[in-house]
């Protein structure tokens, strides 16, 4: 099994609450020292990005490279791989937010690094324009170079999200 499968078989026991100890392994000629060096960092700069996020000073998209894809796995109707940061701000974020009265505010369930993939899980909570809350649980696989995500796998509950997307019509909609 490669290590990328290996992380997603970890990102969906996550998500499903199953604790997870799996631990995926590197082929890289890295050094362990490295490895960890590497991981630290990661760990480090995601946790930092999330905290800003919750604390309302900074978002977790500042880590994107503008080269990055990011995949929304499933069948919500965001569901597909963006080609870069722009394409994915533009596309998803940005309407997503412009439906938002009070912004999504999250709370970090797990924090895994391994060696440049992180894995975050963890739940979200903000109010729609209609004034309905809007709670999902989210988990993102985080391949990362220097600090920097050059690809994402998205997962969250689609049905939660597409509620929200249809029901709310976002309140400034990008040209």
């Amino acid at each position: 099994m490669s290590t990328f499968h290996k992380l997603c078989l970890a990102a969906l026991l996550m998500a499903a609450g199953t604790p997870c100890p799996l631990r995926a392994t590197d082929a890289s000629d890295a050094s362990p020292a490295m490895k960890t060096e590497t991981e630290s960092a990661n760990r480090e700069s995601v946790r930092a990005a999330f905290q800003a996020w919750a604390e309302g000073t900074g978002v977790p998209f500042a880590l994107l490279a503008d080269d990055a894809q990011w995949t929304i796995v499933g069948r919500s109707l965001a569901s597909r791989t963006y080609p870069d940061k722009a394409a994915f701000m533009h596309e998803v974020i940005h309407p997503f937010n412009a439906r938002m009265a009070k912004p999504l505010c999250p709370t970090v369930r797990q924090l895994y690094a391994d060696g440049d993939t992180v894995i975050v899980f963890f739940d979200a909570q903000g109010t729609a324009l209609d004034g309905k809350p809007y709670v999902n649980t989210y988990t993102w696989i985080m391949e990362m170079r220097a600090g920097r995500a050059l690809r994402v796998w998205a997962f969250f509950d689609a049905i939660e999200f597409n509620e929200l997307w249809t029901r709310v019509k976002p309140a400034n909609p990008p040209p």
